[in-house]
């Protein structure tokens, strides 16, 4: 049985998520752990509670139990609309900060994947979603699926994986990877972003291994000469239709600068389809 990580906040965009993922898993038996943590300023404003204990307490139960009653909410809603006797939906409200919380659940409850509402906000909402989910993204031990706000589930048939050949078959995700292939029928698209330099033979080794992973799934090798991963990614977007880009969280590698630079914002908030990013090769739980 997967287990399915669904962070929320009862936005429209992270509902739209866990219906991407109950369409994306709709033929595993999988257990979707939906979370959402709440810090109220009242519990921690200790010149205001000091002396009222039991305030304090009452206060919690209520954000709590606020909380529940809403993630019941949406988990009958998404069970109303998409039935499947495979799927075990489990709410968690959690007064906490969401990467300590998210952390905590990847390792207690062997999560295989974190799945995400992305929002094409702007200003300081921008800012402040943005931060999360780059939290979110920089510390995960497992894949990170972020879904935009508004996109509707299509069948995976290709899925574009963007990558520079650092890592080979040991990358972590890779075999949730492959089943996605497997499972959807998918064509995969390696994507290498280049400077005149020839792959070396590290990165060849990585590729000839890659190959034989996924000789089961169909599969391609793309070369972009002259770009950098991101123009890379956006002018072969611009001439086939993708369904899924990966990328991998490789702080070895050009993608720690595409992950970690503005540019991330355009993908976060404006990807006009979903995303996995693979975790950090030697990040174990």
């Amino acid at each position: 049985m997967k287990h399915i990580l669904m962070p929320t906040d009862f936005s429209n965009a992270s509902y739209n998520a866990l219906e991407y993922a109950v369409q994306l898993f709709i033929n595993d038996a999988c257990t979707f752990y939906v979370l959402n943590t709440y810090t109220p300023v009242a519990l921690y404003t200790s010149t205001i509670y000091d002396n009222h204990t039991a305030l304090n307490i009452d206060l919690g139960e209520i954000y709590k139990n606020n909380s529940l009653e809403r993630l019941e909410t949406i988990i009958d809603k998404v069970k109303y609309a998409y039935p499947n006797s495979k799927h075990i939906f489990t709410p968690i409200a959690s007064y906490n900060v969401l990467t300590l919380e998210i952390d905590e659940i990847v390792t207690t409850s062997n999560i295989d994947a974190i799945v995400m509402g992305t929002s094409g906000a702007s200003g300081l909402k921008e800012v402040f979603i943005g931060s999360q989910t780059m939290h979110v993204v920089k510390d995960a031990k497992v894949p990170v699926i972020g879904v935009p706000e508004g996109y509707t589930y299509k069948a995976l048939k290709d899925i574009l994986f963007a990558t520079d050949y650092r890592t080979g078959t040991h990358q972590k995700g890779l075999s949730l990877l492959e089943e996605l292939c497997r499972k959807h029928i998918s064509r995969l698209i390696f994507l290498n972003a280049y400077f005149g330099l020839s792959l070396d033979e590290e990165q060849l080794e990585n590729k000839e291994s890659l190959d034989t992973y996924f000789e089961r799934d169909a599969h391609i090798n793309e070369i972009a000469d002259g770009m950098t991963v991101l123009e890379a990614v956006e002018d072969f977007q611009s001439k086939h239709a993708i369904d899924l880009l990966v990328l991998v969280h490789n702080k070895h590698s050009f993608f720690e600068n595409l992950l970690f630079t503005p540019v991330v914002n355009k993908i976060v908030h404006h990807a006009a389809l979903p995303f996995m990013i693979l975790p950090t090769v030697n990040t174990a739980i």
